[in-house]
C-alpha cells in the first residue's frame, strides 16, 4: 500500500513512537497525578516531558499553559465554548474545517454569538488577511482559523491575521491540525491567544492525543467538569491551567507516543521536514498538472502548501477515483468533502468533492512516480 492519507493521520510513525509506547504500556502505564507511588510519578513525569517538549516547538515559554485533549476538535470546543459569551462576534474561513465550523453555528443557532466568514479569493483557497481587518465589529471576541487548509493545503497567513488581532485586542485562536510539526509556528511571535493540535497527524503521535494552549491573558470556561488530582477536596473546578481543562484520566500511553513524535521532529527540523514534503508535492503536481483532464486545486507556490495535492478528473466523482486508486492500484488518498463544506462551495467542488493527496515525511519519490503513472493511466482509460 502507498499511503498518501497522512492529511488525516500521520503513518508509518518514527520507529521510536511505537518502542515508547510499548515500553510505556508495559513498565510505567500508571495514573499521572492521582498517586504518589514510583510508578505514578514516572507517568506523570513522561506527560511533563511531553509538555516541555510541545512548548519548546511551539515557542510555549511555560508548559504547563499546554493541557492534554483526545484530539484537535475537543481542544477547539474547549476554546470556543470557553471563551465566548452572549453578544460576541467571531471571524473565521470558509476554509475552515467543521470543528470550528460547527461550534460557532451552534452558539449562532442559540442566539448566543454572531459570526463572519471570510471567503477565499481563489481556486486555492488563498484568503485575503486584509479581509480581518474589514470584518472587525465593536463585539468582535475572537479571530479562529486553520493553519491550513485540509482541502487543498493553502497556508493561511496565520502571522498576519495575528498581528492583526493583536492590534485590535482580539484573541486569536490557530487550529494547528494541518501544519504543526511541518510549519513554523510560534506563540508569542504570532500573538497566537488559544493553539489546538491534535497528535496524530503532523506531531507524528497516535491517535486520540491532541492539545490546547491557553495563554495567561486568557480566561476560560472548563466545559468538562471531574476529577483532575488536585484540589480533591473542593467540588469546585480548579481555575489554573492545565487542570482546568484536563479532568478524568489522561491518554498516558498516547502522550508517551507523542513525546516520542515531538522529539522526533525536534531532532529532525521542522525545515528539514517541510523540504522533503514539498520536494515529494512538487513532483506529484509536476507529474499530473500536464495532463489536462486532472484538475488540481493546490499550489506549489512558495511556501503556500502544507503538504496536499487536491484534484478531480474530467468525468468522475472523487469517491469513484479514490476506489479505483485503492482496489485496483493499493493506493490510500481521500476523496469526499473533508469535513470542509464551505471550502467546497467557495471551489464549487460541493457536488463531486475532492481526492486529496497527502505525502508524509516517510513517502518516497519512487512512490510519488507510481502514483503518477496510476493516476495518468486513470485518465486514460476513461
Amino acid at each position: 500500500m502507498v499511503y498518501l492519507d497522512n492529511a488525516a493521520t500521520s503513518f508509518p510513525k518514527p520507529e521510536e513512537v511505537y518502542v515508547e509506547m510499548d515500553a510505556f504500556m508495559r513498565n510505567t502505564c500508571a495514573n499521572p497525578g492521582r498517586s504518589s507511588h514510583e510508578m505514578a510519578r514516572e507517568s506523570a513525569a513522561v506527560v511533563m516531558r511531553a509538555r516541555e517538549n510541545i512548548a519548546k516547538l511551539f515557542n510555549i515559554e511555560n508548559p504547563l499553559r499546554i493541557g492534554f485533549t483526545c484530539n484537535a476538535t475537543m481542544a477547539l470546543n474547549i476554546a470556543i465554548h470557553g471563551v465566548l459569551k452572549k453578544g460576541d462576534h467571531v471571524i473565521t474561513t470558509a476554509m475552515d474545517h467543521n470543528s470550528v465550523l460547527r461550534p460557532l453555528y451552534e452558539l449562532k443557532r442559540k442566539g448566543i454569538i454572531d459570526y463572519t466568514v471570510i471567503m477565499p479569493r481563489n481556486q486555492f483557497g488563498a484568503i485575503d488577511p486584509s479581509s480581518f481587518t474589514k470584518a472587525v465589529r465593536t463585539k468582535t471576541k475572537l479571530i479562529a482559523t486553520t493553519l491550513s487548509s485540509n482541502v487543498t493545503g493553502m497556508v493561511l497567513p496565520y502571522k498576519e491575521i495575528g498581528e492583526i488581532a493583536k492590534r485590535r485586542g482580539i484573541l486569536y485562536l490557530l487550529d494547528c491540525s494541518q501544519g504543526a510539526g511541518v510549519l513554523p509556528v510560534d506563540v508569542k511571535n504570532m500573538y497566537i491567544s488559544l493553539l489546538a493540535f491534535p497528535g496524530h497527524k503532523g506531531l507524528m503521535g497516535p491517535q486520540g492525543t491532541g492539545g490546547l494552549y491557553v495563554n495567561e491573558a486568557v480566561s476560560l470556561r472548563p466545559i468538562i467538569q471531574g476529577g483532575t488530582g488536585s484540589r480533591s477536596s473542593e467540588t469546585v473546578q480548579p481555575d489554573f491551567m492545565p487542570d482546568i481543562i484536563e479532568s478524568g484520566t489522561l491518554n498516558t500511553p498516547g502522550i508517551a507516543g507523542l513525546n516520542a513524535g515531538v522529539e522526533f521532529i525536534l531532532k529532525t527540523g521542522t525545515d528539514n521536514i517541510y523540504k522533503k514534503k514539498k520536494s515529494l508535492i512538487e513532483r506529484l503536481y509536476e507529474g499530473l498538472a500536464v495532463n489536462k483532464r486532472i484538475r488540481l486545486y493546490s499550489t506549489i507556490e512558495g511556501y503556500l502548501n502544507s503538504g496536499i495535492v487536491a484534484l478531480l478528473i474530467d468525468g468522475m466523482d472523487s469517491s469513484e477515483i479514490a476506489n479505483i486508486l485503492d482496489s485496483r492500484y493499493h493506493i490510500a488518498v481521500r476523496p469526499g468533502f473533508h469535513c470542509a463544506p464551505l471550502a467546497h462551495k467557495a471551489l464549487g467542488t460541493d457536488k463531486t468533492g475532492l481526492v486529496r493527496l497527502s505525502p508524509g515525511y516517510f513517502n518516497t519519490h519512487d512512490e510519488i512516480q507510481y502514483v503518477i503513472k496510476c493516476i495518468n493511466e486513470i485518465t486514460r482509460q476513461r
